[in-house]
């Protein structure tokens, strides 16, 4: 007997001109999928790296650790998340992921919101000098 399923993956939205992967002074991110309420990437944080503490004002994320033990800051709670861990950063949350070991780190990060942009990220802290906001041109 041979099954076939009448439910077929919604396509990607991701443009087929889209960068795939982009290089951070932290380490590196793939985007894997994309559509209007959300994107999904793989992110990977180099030993000793860290991202800024930062924010959003249109997005909420799901981080999914896949690789090596992250330290994750959530507004006030600080955790270090092992291989399978889940961490739920509302809208607005401040947060910071960091790689505190000598291996790296790599999450799955879920982005749901109504705008998605790289323009809105709202840096606290950045031990890269980065600026501020992010503004892509």
């Amino acid at each position: 007997m041979t099954f076939q399923s009448t439910v077929r993956p919604a396509p990607s939205a991701v443009p087929a001109d889209a960068p795939t992967y982009e290089e951070r002074p932290w380490g590196a991110f793939w985007s894997l999928d994309r559509g209007a309420a959300h994107q999904v990437k793989r992110i990977r944080v180099k030993p000793r790296g860290q991202l800024s503490l930062q924010y959003h004002y249109h997005r909420a994320e799901c981080w999914v650790v896949i690789e090596g033990t992250a330290t994750i800051t959530v507004d006030d709670a600080v955790m270090k998340v092992k291989l399978g861990g889940v961490v739920m950063i509302p809208k607005g949350a401040v947060h910071r992921l960091e790689n505190r070991t000598k291996s790296h780190v790599e999450i799955i990060e879920v982005q749901m919101g109504d705008y998605l942009g790289e323009d809105d990220i709202v840096r606290l802290e950045d031990v890269y000098d980065r600026p501020a906001t992010e503004v892509r041109g």
